[in-house]
């Protein structure tokens, strides 16, 4: 089968957690790698994802050592939006503050 990898990266400014993440990870900017795969039995082009991954820094180890877990997608994106909703509500309070 044919695939695709595509790799992005994506910053959290707040802390964040992951269901298949242990524990609270900090704000910082993350690799993500998706590997989709071709669905043959097709006429027209078409992709299955066969899996997500985030690269986060190894607990307890010194130097540039990295751990990469498979992550939901899904939750990704849910816990990129909560991330964004919380900067807008610092960016309202801050403009309260202003006034």
């Amino acid at each position: 089968m044919a695939g695709r990898t595509t790799r992005m990266s994506v910053t959290f400014s707040r802390p964040f957690s992951l269901v298949d993440v242990e524990g609270i990870q900090p704000a910082g900017t993350y690799r993500i790698q998706t590997v989709d795969v071709t669905l043959d039995s097709l006429s027209f082009l078409a992709y299955r994802r066969v899996s997500t991954t985030i690269e986060l820094p190894a607990v307890g180890t010194a130097g540039s050592k990295r751990q990469v877990i498979t992550i939901d997608p899904l939750e990704l994106e849910a816990a990129l939006k909560r991330d964004s909703a919380g900067n807008a509500q610092d960016a309202r309070k801050d403009a309260e503050q202003v006034i």
